[in-house]
């Protein structure tokens, strides 16, 4: 599945990129080379990202649905609390 990004956060990360070089590089970064770069993330590094985070959220979700016995228990017949039940 491709990482897309809308136009006015890929604008965003355009120019984070240009103005990290500008401070940390010698070389003067312009939209079109910053584009380039962040396509190359997107593309490159991106699915590790991803697929990190899906494993992630994946391991939380099993662990709470694992754990859904024990937080989503309410014990029965309480009303009467120390009583034995009678027999008939």
């Amino acid at each position: 599945m491709p990482i897309e990004i809308p136009r006015v956060k890929q604008q965003r990360l355009i120019g984070s990129i240009r103005k990290y070089f500008d401070q940390n590089m010698e070389e003067e970064l312009g939209d079109l080379k910053a584009m380039l770069l962040l396509d190359f993330c997107l593309k490159e590094i991106g699915p590790v990202i991803y697929n990190q985070a899906i494993g992630d959220a994946r391991a939380f979700m099993t662990e709470k649905v694992a754990d859904l016995d024990s937080t989503c228990y309410e014990p029965e017949n309480v009303y009467w609390p120390g009583q034995k039940k009678r027999r008939k």
